[in-house]
C-alpha cells in the first residue's frame, strides 16, 4: 500500500511514497484535509455543505461523488472507506499529515522538532472558490496551531538562555517577532537574547526598529522595562525567569515575586499570560503595588497562555488542582488567593478544600455560575452568554471586548494593542471558545457556605462585565463575608482607578496577618 503524505503547512501539497502528486481540484485538496484532520468518520452531508454551500443537498451529494472518483483517479488508487452516510480515509491507507507531527511534538515537549514541522500557517494562500464554512474551519485550525507555535517558541527561548545557548535562543525570539512585530514582549526576548550572546550592536539595531514600528503604528514610545534593557548597567540575565512545574501531566507556568510574610496567589480571569501580564502599565503598576503586601505568584492555566496546551478546557476542579501544583512548587504555606472573574470560582474551591493552606480569599468582579437560572438571575442566559462568545472568538486576535471590561482604556492605542497581544498569545479561537463553554456551565452556590477563611469580596458599581448583583450574591452566602462596593465601570482589577481596590486589599491583609 503506498504511504501518502499531506503537507498542510503552507500551501497544501500530497505526496505518494515521497513524490509530488499534482492534484488540480482545489476542493479535492480541502477533502483531504479536511478528512485527514477529522481522525474519523465525517457525515457526506457535512463534507457536502462545506465545499458546495449554495447547492441543493442532492446535486451536493452527487458532486461528492464525482469528487471522490476524480481524487482516486488522481492519487492512482482508493484511498477513501465509505458507505451511504459517511466517508473517510481508509484505515489501511498509511497516511503522514504534518499537522499531527507537530501537535505530537508539541505534547511531547520536543519543541524543536515541532518548529521545524511548522513551515508556514495552516492552508496559507489556499482557499477553495465559495466555500466561506471551509474557510472558517481553516482560519480556527489556522490559529488554534498559531497558538501552539508561540508556546513552543517562548518555551525554547527561555530553555534556550537558561542553558546558556543564547544564540539560539535568538533566532528562536526572531521568529516571535516576525509573528507579532509590536509585542514588546518578544521584542524584549530578543533584545535581552543578544545582549546575553554578547551582541549589542545587533540589540540596539533591533531595539531601534522596535522603536519605530511602536511609534509609525501605535503612536507610542516603548515601555521602561524596555528601555531599561539597552541601559549600560542592565543586567539582562537579572530578569525574573519563568518557572515550570509539571501536575496531572501538564506543565503549568508560574512566576514568584518580592517576599513577605504571607503570599498573594492572582488569578486574572478567563485568559493570562504570565509575561505579557507586565507588559500594561496599568497591570505592572497593579502587580508591584501588590508586591508590597507580600510575595506574588502568578501563573497561567493549562491550556491558557505558557502552560502547556491541552486538547480539553481547564475547569473549575481541575484548576483547584492546578492551584495546589503550583503552591507546592513555590514552597507556600499561607497564601491569600486573589481570584477575578471567572477564576473566582476556581479559588473558592481550592479555599473550602484546601483551608489550612489560604489565609485569606478575595474575589474580585466574580460571579458564583456561569449563567442564568430561575434561581440566579444574575448572569447571562445561556443563549445571550453563546452570542457573545461567538463574537469574542470571531473578532478574537483584536482588542475584541476591552470596551466593556476596561472602558477607562478603550481609547488607549497603547492598552487596546497590549490586550490584542495577550489574547493572541494566550490561546487560540478554538481553545478559548471550550474555556467560555466550560465556564457558563460552571456553578459553586454549594461551596459559597463552606468557606471558612476570611473573605472580601470586591466589586465595581457600573461593572459592564459582571453586574453588582453577582458580587451581593456571593458574598451574601459566605459566612462573614466583607463586601465592599466601589467606584467605576471597570472590569478588570487594575483598570481605572487602583487606589480604592488596593487599600481594601492592604486593610483585609493586615487584618489577617
Amino acid at each position: 500500500m503506498t504511504a501518502f503524505s499531506l503537507e498542510t503547512f503552507g500551501f497544501p501539497e500530497v505526496y505518494a511514497d515521497g513524490r509530488p502528486i499534482k492534484l488540480a481540484l482545489r476542493k479535492g485538496l480541502a477533502l483531504l484535509v479536511y478528512l485527514g484532520e477529522a481522525k474519523g468518520v465525517v457525515a457526506r452531508e457535512i463534507m457536502a455543505t462545506l465545499l458546495w454551500p449554495e447547492t441543493p443537498r442532492v446535486t451536493g451529494l452527487a458532486r461528492l461523488r464525482r469528487l471522490l472518483h476524480r481524487v482516486e483517479l488522481s492519487l492512482g488508487q482508493s484511498v477513501f472507506e465509505t458507505d451511504r452516510t459517511s466517508l473517510r480515509w481508509s484505515p489501511d491507507v498509511e497516511l503522514n499529515l504534518d499537522s499531527r507531527r507537530f501537535e505530537d511534538a508539541c505534547d511531547r515537549s520536543a519543541f524543536e522538532q515541532a518548529c521545524l514541522i511548522y513551515r508556514g500557517d495552516f492552508l496559507a494562500g489556499f482557499a477553495p472558490e465559495d466555500c466561506p464554512e471551509f474557510d472558517d474551519w481553516a482560519f480556527f485550525r489556522r490559529e488554534a496551531l498559531r497558538g501552539r507555535l508561540v508556546h513552543a517558541l517562548e518555551r525554547l527561548v527561555q530553555d534556550k538562555n537558561a542553558a546558556g545557548d543564547h544564540f539560539a535562543a535568538t533566532a528562536h525570539a526572531q521568529r516571535l517577532v516576525e509573528l507579532d512585530p509590536l509585542s514588546e514582549v518578544y521584542g524584549r526576548h530578543l533584545i535581552r537574547s543578544l545582549l546575553l550572546a554578547g551582541d549589542r550592536s545587533a540589540a540596539e539595531r533591533h531595539h531601534a526598529a522596535l522603536t519605530q514600528r511602536l511609534r509609525d503604528e501605535l503612536g507610542v514610545a516603548p515601555e521602561a522595562e524596555t528601555e531599561a534593557l539597552m541601559s549600560p548597567a542592565a543586567a539582562p540575565h537579572a530578569a525574573p525567569m519563568t518557572r515550570y512545574v509539571k501536575g496531572a501531566g501538564v506543565h503549568l507556568a508560574y512566576q514568584t515575586y518580592g517576599s513577605g510574610p504571607l503570599d498573594i496567589l492572582v488569578m486574572p480571569g478567563f485568559v493570562s499570560h504570565v509575561e505579557r501580564a507586565w507588559e500594561s502599565p496599568a497591570s505592572r503598576t497593579f502587580l508591584a503595588s501588590l508586591m508590597k503586601l507580600g510575595r506574588l505568584i502568578v501563573f497561567d492555566r493549562r491550556g491558557i497562555g505558557l502552560s502547556d496546551r491541552v486538547g480539553s478546557a481547564p475547569g473549575i476542579d481541575v484548576t483547584a488542582e492546578d492551584i495546589g501544583t503550583v503552591l507546592r512548587a513555590a514552597d507556600s504555606r499561607r497564601v491569600v488567593l486573589f481570584g477575578a472573574s471567572e477564576c473566582g470560582p476556581a479559588c473558592v474551591k481550592f479555599a473550602v478544600e484546601e483551608p489550612r493552606r489560604v489565609a485569606g480569599l478575595i474575589l474580585f468582579g466574580a460571579l458564583a455560575k456561569g449563567c442564568w437560572s430561575e434561581d440566579y438571575p444574575h448572569a447571562l442566559r445561556a443563549s445571550q452568554y453563546d452570542a457573545w462568545s461567538r463574537h469574542l472568538i470571531a473578532q478574537w486576535g483584536g482588542p475584541v471586548g476591552i470596551e466593556t471590561f476596561a472602558p477607562s482604556l478603550a481609547g488607549d492605542p497603547q492598552a487596546r494593542a497590549w490586550w490584542a497581544g495577550l489574547l493572541r498569545a494566550a490561546s487560540s479561537p478554538g481553545g478559548i471558545s471550550a474555556v467560555l463553554e466550560a465556564f457558563r456551565d460552571a456553578d459553586v452556590r454549594r461551596l459559597l457556605p463552606e468557606i471558612t477563611v476570611p473573605t472580601l469580596v470586591l466589586h465595581r458599581r457600573g461593572d459592564q462585565a459582571v453586574r453588582i448583583a453577582a458580587g451581593r450574591d456571593i458574598a451574601s452566602r459566605i459566612k462573614g463575608a466583607e463586601f465592599v462596593e466601589l467606584d467605576g465601570n471597570d472590569h478588570w482589577f487594575f483598570a481605572g482607578d487602583q487606589q480604592p481596590v488596593l487599600e481594601a486589599i492592604r486593610a483585609f491583609v493586615e487584618r489577617i496577618l
